[in-house]
């Protein structure tokens, strides 16, 4: 482990550009991240509501004909 290769310096540089690269970055790549889980969970609620909603409908009553074949 004494010597360093081409990989471990450019994963130091990357890390070091992210930290230090500028101000707000990690606070902005944060942000993006919440807004996605935070529209990903509005996401699955839609599709809950609209399950349910579905779920809720009364089924359609059954004719006088359709009984008699039953």
């Amino acid at each position: 482990m004494g010597t360093f290769s081409i990989w471990h310096v450019i994963i130091v540089v990357a890390l070091l550009a992210l930290l230090f690269g500028g101000r707000g970055k990690i606070s902005g790549i944060m942000g993006d991240t919440a807004k996605g889980i935070r529209a990903f969970r509005e996401g699955l609620k839609g599709e809950e509501e609209t399950h349910t909603a579905e779920a809720a409908k009364p089924l359609p009553k059954e004719s006088e004909k359709d009984k008699a074949r039953s």
